[in-house]
């Protein structure tokens, strides 16, 4: 049997049928009386609804420790792809102040602390290097 919605039970397509005849004594199960329903619904509807929404809305807020890493990890992953889109751009010759500006942006980016020492430190090396890049090629622009 399968439960939908308010409207009670139905048969499922695989279900089987009930035997006609073959004795008395079986499983059966009692219809609920016409004046169940109603009070079963009076008694949920005098559940408060904005609590639930505002528990549904604090649990949004709690953030994992695997979703902190998985955020500091995409984080790291976006800063080595801008140090590696401005080694193509130095070695071609053809810096684009976007990319300094695109570089800063993502350094400047807050990061989620994790509960791993190996990933921080990880972290705070690929850090450092951007950084430091990014200071290098504005002390270049500032002295052209």
């Amino acid at each position: 049997m399968k439960v939908t919605g308010t409207g009670g039970l139905s048969q499922t397509p695989g279900a089987r049928p009930a035997r006609a005849g073959g004795g008395g004594e079986g499983f059966r199960i009692a219809a609920a009386p016409a004046t169940a329903a109603p009070a079963q619904l009076a008694g949920v509807s005098g559940v408060p609804g904005v609590m639930g929404v505002e528990a549904l809305l604090a649990l949004q807020d709690v953030e994992s420790a695997t979703e902190r890493k998985r955020r500091s990890v995409g984080r790291a992953g976006r800063l080595l792809d801008e140090l590696d889109r401005l080694k193509i751009s130095l070695l071609g010759g053809e810096l684009d102040p976007g990319q300094l500006d695109q570089l800063t942006r993502t350094i400047r980016e807050q990061r989620a602390a994790t509960d791993d020492p190996r990933l921080e430190g990880i972290l705070d090396e690929i850090e450092t290097r951007a950084a430091v890049e990014l200071a290098k090629l504005q002390a270049a622009g500032d002295a052209a």
